[in-house]
């Protein structure tokens, strides 16, 4: 509709603000009402500290007076620990400074690095009139804490006392919004930037862009950036992860190709989308035209090899990345000990052990879990053992690894133990740890156990079961000869079963020789998996085993009408000094290939020798020991087995 451009410009604003924003400023006030509920419930669930306000000030300062407002901000600057920032506070109380803003300012920054949201609040509560600074900093402090209803109820109370909200506030809040996860109230956020005036503001539209993706609106953080009036480097690097993580690369890629200036992130992003979407070779030209590599770029391209199982190529980019001088950090080691666990890479695994304790690597819980099970993959139990038990701290992760080592190596007692241990030791299991508890139970033979860890799984964890679950059940059930029970979980599935569902029962059929319901299972297979040789070739096998050439005759005419073959021959390696070498059959690429098939041809010339002597000897001892029939009509004596 036409536009009067002689109305007044505030009647202008008013006019668009309620254009774009009426339909979610119509919830705003119930939505408000919402986060302050929130908000008085989570106050109570903050206990104040209890703090020994005589120890700690003759901690912090002896005796010999106040300190001065210059030397308590000092000293917040350099505090290294919470007894230090107890110390501070005890000395602001004392001195009075409880209701200097820039102080307290101060103060709630330095509780927030110590992640101690209580103090920053109770210091907070004790203000008579903070000022906008004060309430920048603990919503701040809020969300880096992980507690956005708090955040986001400081700003209701920021609103509430009058005091206008300035673009480092709406930078929090927004961040605090993609914490909760609800684009309503984020939606309505957008509107309070309009009515403040801070809808150009670049800092805070960037803001925008990332909270509508956390929340699957794509579309909306697109538009958000269409509508930007001034972008910088971060605003477009953004909207490229945006895109590269929602998996469209072409529209990423076209942003990336216009972008005025770029930086490592918008590289780093482009190339970890296209590990997402499995495009290995885009990602590598891509990173070879980067001009200049960071960590994060290196680590981004070895991530994106282990991601799609290229662990050899991770290797090698490692070795690329230390030759340039670039020093790995704890998630770089431990994608590249991952990969070697992939490898059974043994004496690779061990050479980063090595390295992670000379360079003084943290042993975290991502590291530690990373050589749990490496070693335990690798086949050093014992090792992978000892990793475990000298972690300082466990997660959920760790534990899994080592639960999952010992079932795979057949220990399935200990590691049903060990996840006993894991729940008294308070820590919740997950849907991993239940697939390992499972596999245990597989690798043993333990249907009873598996069948009643599967309930508890249910109904005592409330983990409702996902198809891993059930393919751990059917592999159970298969391995015991309960074939008819296995199909029956399968038609008993909450989700539809995939290949490796009909698959495991394939092989429970082959091994139990089970012609009837092997059949059911390709028919499964042949839909979801129609170019895989596999299935057929083990169905062939089965036929030719039960002396039914007709269907064995038929299968192989299958097979060839539908093009079906073996495309990928199977492979195997070995670790050699440190040097993994692969082989597949009839493999001729090998640097070392004719020196491999010569010395092949001489040990099968060296055992068909030892093989016919070992049978003339045989032939030898028979005719010394096993009487013929001419033997026994000349001799008066019986014979008698040696």
């Amino acid at each position: 509709m036409p536009m009067n451009f002689g109305c007044k410009l505030s009647d202008l604003i008013a006019t668009s603000y309620r254009y774009h924003f009426s339909h979610h400023l119509r919830n705003d006030f119930s939505l408000m009402h919402f986060l302050s509920c929130q908000f008085t419930a989570a106050a109570t669930d903050v206990k104040s500290p209890t703090i020994n306000f005589a120890e700690l000030q003759g901690t912090f300062y002896g005796h010999k007076g106040s300190l001065s407002n210059e030397n308590v901000i000092d000293h917040l600057k350099i505090c290294s620990n919470l007894r230090h920032l107890e110390s501070i506070y005890a000395c602001i109380v004392k001195n009075s400074y409880n209701q200097d803003c820039f102080m307290i300012n101060q103060f709630v920054s330095a509780c927030y690095a110590f992640y101690r949201i209580d103090y920053a609040i109770q210091a907070f509560s004790q203000m008579d009139d903070p000022n906008v600074f004060v309430y920048n900093a603990v919503i701040r402090a809020c969300v880096c804490c992980s507690s956005p209803i708090q955040a986001l109820g400081f700003y209701l109370q920021m609103l509430s006392a009058q005091i206008a909200p300035t673009s480092y506030t709406f930078s929090s809040v927004i961040k605090g919004c993609a914490l909760v996860a609800q684009s309503r109230i984020g939606e309505a956020i957008n509107g309070h930037i309009w009515k403040f005036g801070f809808k150009s503001h670049v800092y805070i539209q960037t803001a925008l862009i990332d909270f509508y993706s956390s929340v699957g609106k794509i579309s909306n953080s697109r538009q958000v950036f269409d509508e930007m009036m001034e972008r910088d480097v971060f605003a477009w690097t953004s909207m490229i992860s945006v895109h590269a993580r929602a998996g469209d690369l072409v529209s990423a890629k076209k942003l990336f190709d216009e972008m005025p200036e770029r930086n490592f992130a918008s590289w780093n992003s482009l190339i970890d989308g296209y590990a997402r979407i499995k495009d290995v070779e885009s990602a590598e030209v891509l990173f070879r035209k980067m001009p200049k590599k960071d960590l994060i770029s290196w680590t981004t391209m070895i991530n994106c090899y282990s991601q799609n199982k290229l662990y050899l190529k991770a290797l090698a980019t490692l070795d690329d990345m230390t030759a340039q001088s670039i020093i790995p950090d704890e998630i770089t080691m431990a994608t590249v000990i991952s990969a070697c666990a992939h490898l059974g890479a043994l004496d690779i695994g061990k050479k980063i052990h090595f390295y992670l304790k000379k360079h003084c690597f943290n042993f975290d819980v991502y590291i530690g879990s990373s050589l749990i099970d490496m070693y335990a993959k690798c086949g050093s139990l014992d090792q992978s053992l000892v990793v475990f038990y000298k972690l300082p701290e466990k997660n959920i992760f760790c534990w899994n690894s080592v639960i999952e080592g010992l079932a795979a190596h057949g220990y399935a007692n200990e590691a049903l133990r060990m996840f006993t241990r894991m729940v008294k030791d308070g820590i919740k299991p997950n849907r991993v740890s239940f697939i390992s508890v499972l596999s245990a139970c597989t690798h043993a033979g333990m249907v009873n156990e598996g069948q009643s860890w599967f309930l508890s799984m249910i109904h005592d964890f409330r983990i409702p079961p996902e198809i891993e679950h059930y393919g751990c059940m059917v592999d159970l059930l298969c391995k015991a000869g309960l074939l008819e029970d296995a199909l029956q979980v399968i038609k008993e599935m909450r989700m539809e079963p995939n290949a490796v569902i009909w698959g495991a029962l394939l092989g429970g059929c082959k091994l139990h020789k089970n012609l009837e319901i092997a059949m059911i299972a390709v028919d499964k297979l042949m839909i979801l998996e129609p170019d895989n040789s596999g299935y057929y070739t083990l169905l062939v096998n089965m036929f030719a085993e039960a002396n039914r050439w007709s269907e064995v005759a038929r299968m192989r005419a299958t097979m060839k009408d539908l093009r079906v073959e073996k495309k990928i021959p199977g492979s195997s390696w070995i670790e050699i000094n440190g040097k993994i070498h692969r082989f597949s059959a009839s493999d001729k690429y090998h640097e070392s290939c004719k020196e491999i098939y010569l010395l092949l041809d001489r040990l099968s010339e060296w055992l068909r020798t030892r093989v016919d002597g070992y049978a003339i000897g045989l032939l030898e001892y028979s005719r010394l020991f096993v009487p013929t029939k001419k033997d026994m009509l000349h001799s008066d004596t019986t014979c008698k087995d040696p």
